[in-house]
C-alpha cells in the first residue's frame, strides 16, 4: 500500500530528528491556539506579552523570563492577548539526545521528569541564576546564526550546558508557587493524573465520577471548562498518543492497543487513522522510512517485543 503523501508529510513535520530545535519568535497574532501535544519535550522561555499558558488543566500567568517545561504528550496551549507582541524562545528537545549524554548519576531529562511528577511546569529563578541562563541562551542563539566551522558541535555543547544548569536549578531550588499566577481545579488535576496513570483501565465517566465522588454531569461540564476537552476526547487522545509511542518503539500493534485500554481493535484502528492520517501499520512503516532517511536506529525483534500485524 502506497503511503498517503499528505499524512506522511504531516508526520515528518511533527517528527524531531535533530538533537534540538531553537526558535526565537516575536509576533502579534489574532487567531486562537488549540490544545495540542508533541512526542518530544519542549522548553518555553517567556520574554514579553500578555500570555496565560495552559498545561494539563493548570493555567500559568507568565512573567518575563518564566520558564515552562512541557513534557512529551502533555496537552497544552497559550492563551495570547492579540493586542500585545508575544516574544518567546522555544526549544524542542530530543529525549534520545539527552539520554545519550546522560551518565549514571546525571539524568539530563530530570528537569522534565521532576516538573511532570510535581505537576508544576512553571519555573522561576532569582536574578543571579537568571543572568547565567540569559548569557547561555544568547550564546546559543548567536552560534546558531553564525553558521561557522564546527557550529553544530559548539551548538550542542552550549545546549548541553544550558540543560545541565537548568537541571541543577530544578534539583536545588524549591519553586515557589504563586497562587496569583497559577490557577486550577485540584480535583480536575488529580483526575488528569489518575487518567494518565491508568490508560489501560476502565475510564468510563461513571467509574471516574464514582472514584472522585463527583456528579457525572457536573464532572463532564467542569472537565470541559478546565481542559478544553470533553472527558471522552481527552482519554481518547491520551490513549492514542501512548499507542503511537509504543508502535514507534516497535511493539506489536494489537499489544499496544491493549496496553492503552482499547477493547475493540477495529475501533482502535479507525480512531488511530483519524488522528494520525494513517492506520497503525502504515504509520509504523512511515516512521521506519523517516528514521531510515535520517540514519537513525530502527527497533527490531532483538530490541523490543516483535512488531507484527
Amino acid at each position: 500500500m502506497i503511503l498517503e503523501e499528505s499524512a506522511l508529510s504531516k508526520i515528518k513535520k511533527g517528527y524531531l530528528n535533530e538533537d534540538f530545535r531553537f526558535f526565537h519568535l516575536k509576533d502579534k497574532k489574532a487567531e486562537e491556539h488549540t490544545f495540542h501535544y508533541h512526542d518530544f519535550n519542549k522548553i518555553v522561555i517567556f520574554l514579553s506579552g500578555n500570555v496565560t499558558y495552559v498545561i494539563e488543566g493548570k493555567y500559568y500567568k507568565l512573567r518575563p523570563w518564566d520558564i515552562l517545561f512541557v513534557s512529551s504528550n502533555e496537552l497544552h496551549k497559550p492563551n495570547i492577548d492579540p493586542n500585545e507582541y508575544y516574544e518567546r524562545i522555544i526549544i524542542w528537545v530530543n529525549s534520545n539526545f539527552l539520554t545519550g549524554h546522560s551518565t549514571e548519576d546525571s539524568n539530563l531529562l530530570t528537569c522534565f521528569e521532576v516538573t511532570q511528577k510535581e505537576k508544576l511546569n512553571l519555573f522561576r529563578m532569582d536574578s543571579e541564576h537568571l543572568n547565567v541562563i540569559k548569557d547561555t541562551l544568547f550564546s546559543l542563539e548567536k552560534e546558531i546564526k553564525a553558521k561557522e566551522f564546527g557550529g553544530k558541535t559548539l551548538q550542542n555543547s552550549i545546549f548541553l550546558q544550558l540543560i545541565v544548569y537548568l537541571n541543577r536549578l530544578i534539583l536545588r531550588t524549591k519553586t515557589k508557587k504563586n497562587e496569583k499566577d497559577i490557577q486550577y481545579d485540584e480535583r480536575i488535576v488529580n483526575m488528569l493524573s489518575y487518567i494518565n496513570e491508568n490508560l489501560d483501565s476502565d475510564l468510563s465517566i461513571n467509574s471516574i465520577a464514582a472514584r472522585f465522588y463527583i456528579n457525572r454531569y457536573y464532572l463532564m461540564h467542569n472537565f470541559k471548562d478546565q481542559t478544553g476537552y470533553t472527558l471522552h476526547n481527552y482519554i481518547l487522545q491520551k490513549r492514542l498518543a501512548k499507542a503511537a509511542m509504543l508502535i514507534k518503539k516497535g511493539l506489536q500493534i494489537s499489544y499496544a492497543a491493549d496496553q492503552c485500554g482499547f477493547q475493540d481493535y477495529s475501533s482502535f484502528v479507525r480512531a488511530f487513522k483519524k488522528s494520525f492520517g494513517l492506520p497503525p501499520k502504515q504509520y509504523y512503516k512511515a516512521i521506519q522510512s523517516i528514521q531510515h532517511s535520517y540514519g537513525e536506529h530502527i527497533p527490531d525483534e532483538k530490541d523490543v517485543y516483535p512488531y507484527r500485524e
